[in-house]
């Protein structure tokens, strides 16, 4: 198990749980976002990883945003820093080559909404609530919210959310596609863990090249995603488990993937 001050991590079955564990609000400061990107760094490392989950500690909150005592003690300079600490992280976090589910505990408020963004998929629970509340602080996100949420839930409705700045409940973030699923508490992990497990069994070099494909795409033109996409299909095809795939397949049996 790694662990650090701040984050918990646990490794079992080629899935990592990192736990931001500074309840009961598990806000994010600079010694948080720098912990999670170590922490990160490591698991993408790791070649007995294959999949990560992300959750907060507790039952209130998954994060409940930035640390507004730290934000207060700085000065523009100082906030600056911190703001390329929390981009850089996420960025991380979003072009890691492994896939990381977020198991949203409780509250995902500002930073921690922005957080979830990061992450490939998003599960939640019932009673989760998400909200972009700077704008009553007087000022935006500034890890990525107003960019990556839009690309997710499309201009409009992301405008809507960070120019109110109103907290919505599960069912109303699993409507506008902000997450994938909503579960009881009790099942959360057990449900994240699953996909996870999901993930974990699938040809590690095609997942990569998906998600690459997926996310270097996604801000470009057509024209240059489909490129990026063809050099994705080429270093997929040519692996050993897309031999393994496909003879499978003709001989009507399951793959036994290497990761090759």
């Amino acid at each position: 198990m790694l662990k650090s001050e701040f984050i918990l991590c646990e490794i079992e079955n080629e899935v990592a749980v990192v736990t931001i564990n500074r309840p009961p609000m598990n806000p994010l400061n600079t010694q948080v976002l720098t912990e999670l990107a170590q922490i990160m760094g490591e698991l993408e490392a790791n070649s007995g990883v294959g999949a990560i989950i992300l959750t907060g500690q507790g039952e209130k909150a998954f994060v409940a945003g930035a640390d507004i005592h730290q934000m207060l003690e700085l000065d523009h300079i100082g906030m600056m820093e911190m703001n390329n600490v929390s981009r850089s992280t996420f960025s991380k976090i979003e072009n890691l080559s492994k896939p990381v589910i977020a198991a949203i505990n409780g509250l995902a408020l500002g930073g921690g909404c922005e957080l979830t963004l990061a992450c490939d998929l998003r599960i939640s629970t019932e009673k989760a609530r998400f909200a972009f509340p700077e704008m009553s602080l007087g000022i935006i996100p500034g890890a990525g919210g107003t960019q990556r949420l839009q690309r997710l839930v499309g201009q409009t409705v992301a405008k809507e959310l960070l120019y109110f700045g109103e907290m919505i409940n599960a069912q109303r973030a699993l409507e506008i596609h902000l997450i994938n699923k909503v579960v009881p508490a009790e099942e959360l992990l057990p449900t994240a863990k699953d996909w996870a497990q999901k993930l974990v069994q699938k040809p590690a070099v095609a997942l990569r090249m998906m998600k690459t494909a997926v996310n270097a795409g996604a801000s470009v033109d057509l024209e240059t995603a489909l490129t990026i996409e063809s050099a994705c299909f080429g270093n997929a095809f040519a692996t050993h488990d897309r031999k393994e795939g496909m003879q499978a397949f003709v001989e009507k049996r399951k793959p036994v993937f290497s990761g090759r």
